[in-house]
């Protein structure tokens, strides 16, 4: 009989109740010893993965032990703007209150300590136009779709709603209040923290504080109170064993007070970022925002030293990738080398590159779409994607969906431009206001309607998946048109590949009952 067959076999076992440092450090000692997990958490105490984490992580370096510690967190109260921001991780796992399933006019919204009065009745105008246009497109859509006799009443009320919701929030401004939810690894909650620290946003580097101690302090225990009423009653019998059990069940639990405790704004991050900016502006200065499609599948060509360059630059204009990189290229060599090195100088020995070195992909998409729609695109992560600033340069988006009644048919397009025409005049009169950060301030005012743009670069299997799930009927029509002209730009680069994207056309009027 050979050797191996009188080991025992594999054991695989799920793992529950260990503090998520405590649980990374025992995983991380399977490169360090032959104890079996089991045996490690029984003799690790908080103190211990304290000790051992302060050494390997901070003094060495070893960042991959922070993947091991899984973190729950509840981020509730935060505009839609922050939540963005809070959410641009390439390693993230979340959801957000949906657009489309929930009521806004009860979420309230956030002011800026700076606001004025323009802001508050910026915000105001724009909340009572979704309430006006979310009822006025449940009328339409209830007098153009009959409930059919085998849909229950409330099913055929709530599928309607949430159409005309998809309309009403075009209209809904960045500063709504919205919640959200994420479990991430430390080592993405550190440099989530760090970067939100990092923030020109008063709100965003605030969350990122409230993030960090949130990690450093007693986590909320979900069976606190079942487990009070034990020691309660434990107390009855034996005070002594009630103490004990007091000890181990209502004892506080930070869940990664180590690993975060170090997170400060990103110098690196900072200081690129003002010197890109200003090299953005100096290079592109003068040239008018020329026309750019939704959807702009790049040439895959590119010489990697002018995507390098023109994606550092990219995220800190208003300017198409296409028009930008025409700029990069004509550039001298040297000149090029000199973009680059600007995201590299200030990099410190343990600092992430910034994502716009993230290059080289086969596909890039230059994308130019409302913000709601943009919101929902943004969940894809297996893709590399650079964000640029929320503007009006680019205009909004008119809501049209093949089949549904449109603002003129629903009588609300007179209001619905009004709306958006008013934002506008808010948003420029907060900007020009000159008050403390008046710039971000004014855009909180931006409706999810106004266009925003963001360069996707990703593989084929990505560009697939995003297609075939955008396009889907249940999907909003927003970005089903965008995924619609990104299976088109695929197509006629790579004919051959064509027939395997199984996406639905968007052109075709849907069954607005189907979910």
């Amino acid at each position: 009989m050979p050797e191996d067959s009188k080991l025992p076999s594999t054991d695989v076992y799920a793992i529950h109740g260990a503090e998520p440092e405590v649980l990374a450090y025992a995983m991380a000692k399977y490169s360090r010893s032959a104890l079996n997990l089991r045996d490690s958490l029984a003799e690790i105490s908080s103190q211990r993965a304290e000790q051992f984490l302060n050494t390997f992580y901070f003094q060495y370096g070893h960042r991959s032990i922070a993947d091991l510690a899984h973190i729950p967190f509840a981020i509730e109260r935060l505009s839609l703007l922050a939540a963005i921001s809070l959410v641009d991780e390439q390693r993230w796992d979340g959801q957000e209150r949906s657009t489309r399933y929930q009521d806004f006019r009860k979420s309230g919204w956030y002011t800026p300590a700076n606001a004025g009065p323009a802001y508050t009745a910026g915000v105001e105008g724009l909340f009572g136009a979704y309430d006006r246009i979310g009822a006025g497109m449940l009328e339409a859509l209830q007098k153009a779709i009959p409930c059919p006799e085998s849909m229950k009443q409330d099913a055929y009320v709530r599928t309607l709603k949430a159409r005309a919701f998809d309309v009403a929030r075009y209209v809904l401004p960045l500063a709504t209040n919205t919640s959200l939810g994420q479990i991430v690894n430390a080592r993405t909650l550190e440099t989530q923290v760090s970067r939100l620290l990092t923030s020109s946003f008063g709100e965003i580097r605030m969350i990122g504080e409230k993030l960090r101690d949130a990690a450093s302090e007693p986590a909320w225990n979900v069976q606190h109170a079942t487990a009070a009423q034990l020691v309660e009653e434990a107390q009855a019998l034996d005070p002594a064993f009630a103490a004990r059990l007091a000890e181990q069940i209502l004892r506080p639990v930070k869940t990664a007070p180590t690993l975060v405790k170090y997170a400060t704004p990103s110098d690196y991050q900072a200081k690129s970022c003002n010197e890109l900016e200003h090299a953005a502006h100096e290079l592109m200065d003068g040239q008018p925002i020329y026309p750019a499609p939704v959807v702009d599948l790049l040439e895959d060509d590119e010489p990697l030293e002018v995507e390098l360059a023109t994606s550092l630059l990219y995220p800190h204009c208003h300017f198409s990738y296409r028009q930008l990189r025409g700029t990069v290229g004509a550039l001298t060599e040297q000149q090029r080398a000199e973009i680059i090195a600007l995201g590299m100088k200030h990099r410190g020995r343990h600092d992430e590159l910034l994502r716009a070195f993230h290059s080289g992909q086969g596909l890039r998409f230059d994308l130019l779409m409302d913000i709601g729609g943009f919101r929902d695109m943004h969940r894809h992560r297996r893709c590399t994607q650079l964000l640029q600033g929320f503007t009006d340069l680019h205009g909004y988006e008119q809501p049209i969906c093949p089949g549904q009644p449109t603002l003129e048919e629903a009588g609300l397009a007179a209001d619905y431009e009004a709306s958006m025409t008013a934002a506008l005049e808010a948003y420029r009169q907060v900007r020009d206001s000159g008050t403390p950060e008046a710039h971000q301030t004014a855009q909180y005012l931006l409706p999810l309607g106004m266009r925003c743009r963001a360069m996707f670069k990703m593989d084929f299997a990505e560009a697939l998946y995003i297609s075939e799930l955008r396009s889907g009927v249940a999907g909003h029509f927003s970005y089903r048109r965008v995924a619609w002209d990104m299976y088109q730009a695929a197509s006629r680069r790579h004919p051959a590949l064509a027939p395997y994207f199984r996406v639905e056309d968007v052109n075709t009027p849907i069954d607005l009952l189907r979910r």
